[in-house]
């Protein structure tokens, strides 16, 4: 079987003998939630069906979901397995049934670097941080010890992280009365490439509507479907740790690097008078509209106004966007984008604690008419010297393909 470390530098454009690292404004309440009428969704689509079809009938019990805004929020950036957030985990499929979740993975993605590549990196960490805690070099959940330098609202006392149940209860968030059925050998902690859940919300097809979400630690990706076009392409979570690693065969990894490159040039570009302007009073040590916040957006943008920054500035911050954008198949992305640039002059980017993106509380916002992007740093849990990153990507119409919006 194929290792995942081995499928990823088979991903990343010559990955194997490098030893580089890899890597006008629009009404908003007026603005169609539908996120695109390019990509291939009938091929999504058949793949998605495709994996239906290999699994039992315990797996689509747990991979096959009602398409309700309980099953659609309950996901989570925790390694908290199934008691979080639902679907099949991937390490309890057999190599067929992986291989069919994978390929439906990539036919949905992007292609680019910010792409199902990023996708496959991210899930590298998570080998790498269950390789530290077997070998006892690391701390977090499963090591039997809790790290220091542990970021605020982290408990350093073994007790269980914010909100997370102290009692065995769902989390909150979690559908009850059977919605969402657990169980299966994801149904715990910990970390590790299999400890990675796909979840299809609703019947794969042209007609009606259905979410494709796949999830684990530090990643949840969430792409809906509506009428045979994506509506949404967010909510999407992503992070790491360590934020880059150097694998046995020499090649280095670090997949949200160019997501914090072109945060920081952003910031770089503004002026000091700019940066007052764009400083938040608050502190933040993680993202501010994470899981369970759905909708929760500041009323008053703050930081400074895009539209008054230079032409070369914009393009920076297009650029950022884009680095999440790039998510989701390129026809999509591309029509996103589109939007996003017609709203880019009544858009604002904002920071707080520190623009380097190198210690802990560092952190920076894109706040649009409907994008919104954060990018906040956190000390480390498994390797507690070293910061790692925490992101999200949402748009304030088109969250679930606007689905659940109030």
């Amino acid at each position: 079987m194929l290792s995942l470390a081995a499928a990823v530098c088979l991903v990343v454009a010559g990955c194997g003998g490098s030893d580089d690292t890899t890597s006008g404004s629009t009404d908003t309440a007026t603005a169609s939630a539908t996120a695109s009428t390019g990509g291939d969704v009938q091929a999504v689509a058949d793949a998605a069906n495709a994996f239906i079809a290999s699994l039992d009938d315990d797996q689509k019990a747990l991979a096959v979901l009602e398409m309700t805004e309980e099953n659609a929020t309950a996901w989570s950036n925790l390694p908290c397995g199934q008691d979080c957030r639902g679907g099949v985990a991937l390490g309890d499929l057999s190599e067929d049934q992986q291989a069919l979740a994978e390929e439906l993975l990539e036919v949905a993605s992007g292609s680019g670097e910010a792409g199902y590549q990023q996708i496959e990196e991210v899930r590298a960490a998570d080998d790498y941080l269950n390789e530290l805690q077997e070998t006892g070099q690391g701390g977090g959940p499963g090591s039997g010890a809790m790290p220091t330098g542990m970021p605020s609202g982290m408990p350093t006392d073994g007790a269980v992280p914010s909100g997370m149940p102290t009692d065995g209860a769902v989390p909150s968030g979690m559908p009850t009365g059977g919605a969402m059925p657990g169980g299966g050998g994801g149904g715990g902690g910990g970390y590790g490439s299999g400890l990675y859940d796909l979840a299809i919300l609703g019947t794969p097809g042209s007609d009606g509507t259905w979410i494709l979400h796949f999830g684990g630690h530090h990643l949840a990706v969430n792409f809906t479907y509506a009428d045979g076009e994506v509506s949404g392409a967010s909510p999407y979570f992503i992070g790491v740790e360590p934020t880059s690693w150097t694998a046995d065969d020499g090649t280095t990894y670090a997949p949200l690097q160019e997501m914090a490159d072109s945060v920081r040039a952003v910031t770089a570009s503004l002026s000091g008078e700019e940066l007052a302007q764009a400083e938040l009073t608050e502190t933040f040590s993680d993202v501010l509209v994470g899981p369970g916040e759905d909708g929760q957006f500041p009323e008053t943008q703050s930081g400074v106004k895009v539209g008054d920054l230079t032409d070369e500035q914009k393009q920076l911050v297009l650029t950022a966007i884009r680095s999440w954008v790039g998510i989701v198949d390129d026809a999509v992305a591309e029509d996103l984008m589109a939007t996003y640039e017609s709203e880019l002059d009544d858009t604002y980017v904002s920071w707080s604690g520190g623009t380097e993106l190198t210690e802990h509380a560092n952190y920076v916002r894109i706040d649009g008419p409907s994008v919104w992007i954060e990018f906040v740093c956190q000390n480390g849990v498994v390797i507690s010297d070293q910061i790692h990153y925490h992101t999200i990507y949402r748009d304030k119409v088109r969250d679930y393909g606007g689905e659940f919006s109030s």
